[in-house]
């Protein structure tokens, strides 16, 4: 038996070398890694350094007092930036679309995952196509309608429209819910559960993993956004972290790039953060809604 055991050949995948596999993954790493530090890096030189050719990788020595002077900058256009104002806007936003975003998809994502009616397939699919349309094609319309609704200028447009749902994370939350054994919401409507309650005394609770997806991807969408703010919005005590960065570039040239480092490293580092206290979560939710195989 230990000589067949010993004739027998392994299979090709144990043959291969995970040396290899590490290095080529370390690899993959360092280029992603490498803008991250690049404005890390360059956040802590001296201006003179900022822009040398050949660039500077490692400064000749940190300026740390860059981060203080980027949070208290004084804009040729505005004066006093007020970050601390445009940091309370963005939370307002990311607070107000993260809640739209969670319940209006996941009622959605219910809907056509549980219950049957006619022609649930077919809203589905179109609910999907909407997908395929890029954003410069209804920009133009959806900023009429917000005009004529009288909203520009202010956060309505930014957060109203989460409220009404997203194709991909229903279809995110349509996926997950289909995974849900039926017999759990037959039993609980021989028990007395309405639909509803039946959604969210049941389902709700065991969708905690796939609510989290959903709720980390808007906020970092909300956070990062800086193309819908610009279209919007109009007065400079509505501006989000996104918007407030443009005014460290000069109109004249001479842009400070290290302070503008300095900022952008301040706008990454809550996201960031947030990555690695939710990446248990994120990392379950995507594995078991159906985006990983």
């Amino acid at each position: 038996m230990n000589e067949i055991n010993k004739k027998t050949p392994s299979a090709p995948g144990r043959q291969r070398n995970p040396l290899l596999l590490h290095a080529a993954l370390i690899l993959l790493a360092a280029v992603f890694f490498f803008p991250f530090y690049w404005m890390l890096i360059t956040s802590l030189k001296p201006v003179d350094e900022t822009m040398k050719v050949p660039p500077v990788y490692f400064p000749s020595h940190f300026v740390w007092q860059n981060y203080p002077r980027a949070w208290s900058y004084q804009s040729d256009k505005l004066g006093y930036v007020p970050y601390l104002l445009y940091f309370r806007n963005t939370l307002l936003l990311c607070a107000l679309t993260v809640t739209g975003a969670v319940l209006s998809n996941s009622l959605v994502a219910y809907a056509f995952a549980r219950m049957k009616f006619k022609g649930r397939d077919l809203f589905f699919s179109l609910t999907l196509a909407t997908m395929m349309i890029p954003f410069p094609v209804v920009m133009v319309p959806t900023f009429a309608l917000f005009q004529k609704l009288g909203w520009i200028g202010t956060f309505r447009p930014l957060w109203i429209p989460s409220w009404f749902g997203g194709a991909f994370s229903i279809f995110l939350l349509r996926q997950f819910f289909r995974t849900i054994p039926f017999e759990l919401s037959e039993a609980a409507k021989i028990d007395g559960c309405t639909e509803f309650e039946t959604f969210r005394m049941i389902i709700l609770p065991l969708s905690k993993s796939a609510l989290s997806v959903v709720a980390l991807f808007t906020f970092l969408y909300t956070w990062n956004d800086f193309l819908a703010p610009l279209i919007y919005l109009s007065n400079q005590q509505f501006f989000t972290l996104g918007l407030g960065l443009q005014f460290f570039q000069s109109q004249n040239g001479g842009t400070e790039w290290n302070l503008l480092m300095a900022a952008a490293t301040i706008v990454v580092l809550p996201v960031v953060g947030l990555f690695f206290v939710t990446q248990k979560q994120f990392m379950e939710g995507i594995a078991v809604t159906g985006l990983k195989g």
